[in-house]
C-alpha cells in the first residue's frame, strides 16, 4: 500500500513512458467562472463521481497555472515531493493565482468526501505529484506542464485526457512518449480507506452487525487475555491495480456470528499490501475470536479504487445480512457480502481481491485463497491481559 500521503505514482510512469500527447481539436475549456467552479464541474460529470471531481480539480489547476508565479510555486512543491495536498498547497499559497485557487479545492474536497459517503472530518484528500520521476528534469528547466486526472481502470481505455494552462485537452495515447512532464491530480487513497471502514464499522453497529461482546463475554475475555488469527505472511497474486494506477490500497472485511448470534463484520486495514507478486510479513491480527460465537470466521480481501461511498458500501451490506439468521452453527457469510455489491460498483470500485472460508481458532500455516489469487499464513495469537 501507498505511503499515506502516495497518490499511484510508483507504477505510473509505466503508462506515460508510452504515452503521447494530441491536442483535441476544438476542445478549449472556459476558465471557471469563479474559484469553487471546480466543485461546480465535478457535479456536472456522471452520477458526481471522484473522477469527475478529480478531472475538474485537474483542469482548474492547469488553468491556474498560466500564471507565472503560481506555476513556479507549484514547480517548486512537485519537486520536493512525490504527492503534495492541493488543500495544504493552495491554503499556503503566496500568489494570488493560488489563493483564488484555494475556494474551489475546499470545494472538491467536500464533494470527494460526499461522493465516498466520509465526513468532512475527512480533510483534505486531493493530491497531485507527477506522474513520473523521469519527468523531473524536464520540470526543474522549466517544461511547461499538463494536468490530468489520474486515469480510470475501466476495461478497454486506451487513452485519457490532460489539460494545458490554456484549458486545451490533450488526449495521451499509450503508444509513444509525451515530450512535456505531467501532473496527476487523485486522492490520497490511504486516508480515504482509514476513514471510509470507521463509517462502515459506525454503519454496521447501527444495525446490529459490529456490536460490542456482552458484558459477560468481554470481562471474561479481559481476565483470561485474547484469542485472535494473526497474518504472519501474505501475498497477492493480482492487486486489481491498472499499471497506470499504481498502488493499491487494500482492506479486509472479516465475517462470522458475533456473540450475539447476528452476522457480524469487522473491518481490517492493510495499508502494507500494495504490491502484487510481493510477500508481505505484517503480523498482523486479522481476526478477534473473542468477537464471535462460533469457531469460524471468513475474510473478503477488497481493493479500492477510487469511487467507493462507504455508506452505500455498508448499506448494501448490512442489507443482505440483516435477512440471515443463526442455524445454531457456522454459515459461510463470505458470498453474501460479495453478493451484497452492486454489479456496477466492479468498475473503478471495490475489486474483489480473495476470501479464505473456515478460519478457526487454531488455524495454521499457509492458507490459499479460494479465488486463487493470493495466499496468507496464519498462526494462532494469545494476546495476554496486561
Amino acid at each position: 500500500m501507498r505511503t499515506p500521503t502516495s497518490l499511484r505514482t510508483a507504477l505510473i510512469g509505466v503508462a506515460l513512458a508510452a504515452t503521447a500527447l494530441v491536442p483535441l481539436q476544438g476542445t478549449a475549456l472556459a476558465a471557471p467562472a469563479h474559484p469553487a467552479s471546480t466543485a461546480s464541474a465535478a457535479s456536472a460529470a456522471p452520477a458526481s463521481s471522484v473522477s469527475g471531481i478529480e478531472d475538474a480539480t485537474a483542469r482548474a489547476l492547469a488553468r491556474s497555472l498560466a500564471d507565472p508565479a503560481w506555476r513556479g510555486e507549484v514547480r517548486r512543491a512537485a519537486l520536493a515531493a512525490d504527492t503534495v495536498g492541493l488543500g495544504e498547497l493552495t491554503g499556503h499559497a503566496t500568489t494570488a493565482a493560488g489563493r483564488k485557487l484555494a475556494a474551489g479545492i475546499t470545494a472538491a474536497d467536500r464533494d470527494v468526501a460526499a461522493a465516498k459517503g466520509l465526513s468532512t472530518a475527512a480533510g483534505s484528500l486531493l493530491r497531485f505529484g507527477l506522474a513520473d520521476a523521469s519527468m523531473r528534469g524536464r520540470l526543474a528547466s522549466g517544461g511547461d506542464p499538463l494536468v490530468a486526472a489520474t486515469p480510470s481502470d475501466d476495461d478497454g481505455a486506451t487513452t485519457f485526457t490532460a489539460y494545458d494552462s490554456q484549458g486545451t485537452a490533450h488526449e495521451l495515447r499509450l503508444d509513444s512518449a509525451p515530450t512535456r512532464p505531467v501532473y496527476l491530480v487523485g486522492i490520497d487513497g490511504a486516508k480515504a480507506v482509514a476513514e471510509g471502514l470507521k463509517v462502515v464499522g459506525k454503519a454496521l453497529a447501527s444495525q446490529g452487525l459490529n456490536t460490542p461482546a456482552p458484558a459477560a463475554a468481554s470481562t471474561l475475555a479481559a481476565a483470561s487475555g485474547i484469542d485472535t488469527t494473526r497474518i504472519d505472511s501474505v501475498r497477492v497474486a493480482d492487486v486489481q491495480e491498472p499499471f497506470f494506477k499504481g498502488d493499491a490500497e487494500i482492506f479486509a472485511l472479516v465475517t462470522g456470528f458475533g456473540k450475539d448470534g447476528k452476522p457480524r463484520v469487522d473491518t481490517v486495514e492493510m495499508p502494507y499490501l500494495n504490491k502484487e507478486d510481493t510477500t508481505y510479513y505484517p503480523g498482523q491480527v486479522l481476526v478477534n475470536w473473542s468477537n464471535y460465537k462460533y469457531d469460524m470466521a471468513d475474510a473478503v480481501m477488497m481493493e479500492d479504487d477510487g469511487d467507493t461511498n462507504y455508506q452505500a458500501l455498508a448499506k448494501a451490506i448490512a442489507a443482505v445480512l440483516l435477512t440471515i439468521t443463526d442455524q445454531g452453527a457456522y454459515i459461510p457469510l463470505a458470498d453474501a457480502v460479495l453478493d451484497a455489491i452492486p454489479a456496477s460498483w466492479w468498475t473503478d470500485d471495490p475489486d474483489y481481491v480473495d476470501s479464505w472460508y473456515t478460519l478457526a481458532k487454531s488455524s495454521t500455516g499457509k492458507r490459499n485463497g479460494a479465488a486463487g489469487n493470493g495466499w496468507m499464513t496464519v498462526s494462532p495469537y494469545h494476546v495476554p491481559e496486561l
